[in-house]
């Protein structure tokens, strides 16, 4: 069902009207008291506040920042997709940005600015705020504002006047609205208006989040004509392929398939290299590159064979690695110390670990499971296939061996970890 605002309505991610700003102040000071007065501000300003408290952002701080190197800056705009839709952006807002004594701001997915365009003397007063390439506009660095909280929360929004959380930026008002990749839907980055508080208009956010939606468009269109052209490379090679095959972009998206029911999309680890992979979905496969994107050859007989046997060699402190052997091949992955000792952790309990006991097992402290469940992740990447999770585990059939090094106090030596003290420890003692 449609619903429609009326002439006299206020969307609800705009702000009101000017004559309120006495009541955004004062609903602002005392927030910064400890109180709150009876008129609060709109929801998603108010959530901000509290985030930004929690934060400890100064409300009388200066909004500065340490900028980006040049050649930083530009290396992130190569390799954001944004780059590729800056003509739409610019002709869809630097021109009426220009024309309203605004700007149009750019930003990855960090809060960083990349590119900025409109009204000359407002570029001008922008670098005052530090709003310019390379600086961050996140919320913990500047507080509320339209950048900052579109990041946190992943909406469009609108922040005016003293909605701002740091009072230097009073004077101005910003529209900003994410901008998604539509080939896998992660965030790419904020497009954003910022100007004089003088420029506010409640149609500004509309006109924002239109102008982000034309460059999802266009991304997709882009996507669309590659996926033709990797099909029109795909087809002569599938004809002369036996078997089970696809060729996928580099985002799994499919192009051409031949012996096997058709996907929209292949999960794909997120750093795969051309050889011998195991793909949860598929099985064993021969993953070879194409021009935009992979040929996956499934390996017949496969789909239900994984990787028979690991071997977590520990033997050297520079040589930390883990070999896996599958059906089809084998294949070694360099371990860092972290992961290393985890993967340890996991082959002394094949029964499997939580994240708590992980926590532990690694940290000492059970309550670290944040960076347990980050780090085992990161490990999932390459080593899917023989990692089970909930709990965390070596799958059943596959074999595990740890090579320990020849002298069992050399064990991961610089490591402080429970599970590896307690190994080391007998040794050390006698």
């Amino acid at each position: 069902m449609e619903s429609h605002t009326g002439a006299g309505a206020r969307p609800e991610n705009t702000p009101r009207p000017a004559v309120s700003q006495r009541l955004v102040r004062r609903a602002r000071e005392a927030r910064l008291a400890g109180g709150r007065t009876a008129a609060a501000p709109r929801p998603e300003i108010d959530a901000s506040w509290e985030r930004v408290l929690r934060s400890g952002v100064d409300p009388e701080q200066s909004p500065e920042s340490r900028l980006l190197e040049t050649d930083e800056i530009e290396h992130r705009r190569r390799a954001t997709a944004l780059g590729e839709v800056m003509p739409v952006l610019r002709e869809g807002l630097a021109a009426i940005a220009d024309a309203t004594q605004q700007i149009m701001v750019v930003t990855d997915t960090e809060g960083r600015v990349l590119w900025r365009q409109g009204h000359t003397a407002v570029m001008r007063r922008a670098g005052e705020i530090c709003l310019t390439e390379g600086a961050a506009w996140t919320e913990s660095a500047t507080g509320t504002n339209a950048i900052g909280t579109a990041l946190a929360t992943r909406t469009p929004v609108q922040v005016h006047s003293a909605e701002h959380f740091i009072r230097v930026l009073h004077d101005w008002t910003c529209a900003a609205a994410p901008v998604r990749d539509p080939r896998d839907g992660r965030l790419m980055g904020i497009v954003d208006i910022s100007g004089p508080a003088s420029t506010f208009h409640p149609a500004t956010l509309a006109l924002v989040g239109s102008v982000a939606a034309l460059a999802e468009s266009e991304l997709r269109g882009r996507h669309l004509v590659a996926i033709e052209r990797l099909r029109s490379v795909a087809a002569p090679i599938l004809c002369r392929l036996g078997g089970r095959a696809l060729v996928v972009d580099t985002h799994g998206w499919l192009a051409a398939v031949s012996g096997m029911p058709p996907v929209d999309r292949l999960p794909l680890p997120k750093s795969l290299e051309p050889g011998t992979v195991w793909l949860a979905s598929l099985g064993m496969c021969r993953v070879e590159p194409l021009p935009g994107g992979w040929l996956v050859q499934v390996a017949e007989d496969s789909h239900d064979r994984p990787p028979r046997r690991v071997v977590l060699d520990l033997g050297r402190e520079r040589g930390l690695a883990v070999h896996v052997t599958g059906p089809v091949g084998n294949w070694t992955r360099r371990l860092s110390p972290r992961h290393a000792e985890l993967l340890y952790a996991l082959a002394l309990h094949r029964e499997g670990r939580t994240a708590a006991e992980l926590a532990g097992d690694v940290f000492g402290d059970a309550s670290r499971t944040v960076t347990v469940r980050a780090e085992i992740s990161r490990i999932r990447r390459h080593l899917a296939e023989v990692l089970a999770h909930r709990p965390y585990r070596f799958r059943e059939g596959v074999e595990v061996e740890v090579v320990h090094p020849e002298v069992p106090a050399d064990l991961l030596p610089r490591s402080t970890a429970p599970v590896v003290l307690r190994t080391r420890r007998p040794a050390g003692r006698a």
